[in-house]
């Protein structure tokens, strides 16, 4: 039987269109070489996910930047989708780019994560984004960061999408007593899901699928089991690397991160995303 891989593909790039003063990331323009480079090697991804017939793969990019500005990335995401054994592929975006690109994609197959960030484009512009993906029957889920002070535009965003568009909070952890009551109860009649993103889950010892059914890779091939545990578990370039990919125990003491603790066994997320975990787009929204 086939072994079903979802991959979390992180390049090189780490440039962003975006100045987010909350971000840790994206805080510089990529050069000329090292934009080549990222679209070299992710090529070499590409084709590689072409090789692999015999699993039935599903792709999330996860890039440190704004990748879908970028054509190699657009490209990639058309070529992926059109692969017989490639189930989903699904990126991290802003909505900052042109989206005409979509018309040339498996669309059944395509979603977008959609970070809507107030302090650098406008609701209507991002809403207009939102509308055309509806247009083109294209799934998406919309994500925010969790700041008190940007709870009423949140509320407002969930009022004027579609009452079948996911919208997800990335709650603020570092302070325990950030959130007020009332405050938990506005995120969660925006997200019923935000409690799962509310705390750290303790994961040392406890079953993950990280680094069996699905693993990260970068633009070496490198593969890591997740984002959080940096330790290389081999490469994909190899031969029988899959000899690496086998259930294994969590060695982190906490998982925070959406895509990390969505793997973990004990919280059974399946039942809350189905076959949509690398989407992040929930089966029941309300």
């Amino acid at each position: 039987m086939s072994i079903n891989w979802s991959i979390l593909y992180r390049g090189t790039l780490s440039g962003c269109n975006y100045s987010c003063d909350y971000c840790p990331f994206a805080k510089k323009k990529d050069s000329r070489k090292v934009l080549e480079k990222d679209a070299q090697e992710l090529n070499r991804f590409v084709n590689w996910v072409e090789t692999r017939k015999k699993e039935r793969i599903g792709i999330l990019f996860t890039p440190w930047g704004e990748a879908l500005i970028r054509r190699h990335y657009q490209e990639a995401m058309i070529r992926l989708s059109q692969m017989p054994h490639v189930c989903k592929v699904s990126i991290q975006t802003n909505l900052s780019c042109s989206l005409n690109w979509l018309e040339n994609c498996c669309k059944e197959k395509v979603a977008l994560w959609a970070t809507y960030h107030p302090t650098q484009t406008t609701m209507h512009q991002f809403l207009k984004k939102c509308q055309q993906l509806d247009a083109f029957q294209v799934k998406y889920s919309v994500g925010v960061v969790g700041f008190k002070e940007a709870l009423r535009e949140i509320e407002e965003m969930r009022q004027k999408l579609p009452e079948n568009t996911y919208i997800w909070i990335n709650a603020l952890k570092k302070d325990a007593h950030y959130y007020t009551p009332e405050d938990i109860y506005r995120m969660t009649a925006i997200d019923p899901h935000v409690s799962y993103n509310l705390i750290n889950h303790i994961s040392k010892g406890f079953p993950c699928r990280a680094g069996h059914t699905t693993f990260s890779v970068n633009g070496s091939g490198d593969i890591t089991r997740c984002h959080f545990i940096k330790v290389a578990i081999g490469n994909i370039y190899d031969a029988n690397f899959e000899q690496n990919l086998y259930p294994r125990l969590c060695t982190n003491d906490t998982c925070g991160c959406h895509i990390g603790y969505v793997h973990l066994e004990k919280l059974q997320l399946e039942k809350v995303f189905g076959d949509r975990l690398l989407e992040r787009i929930a089966l029941i929204n309300f």
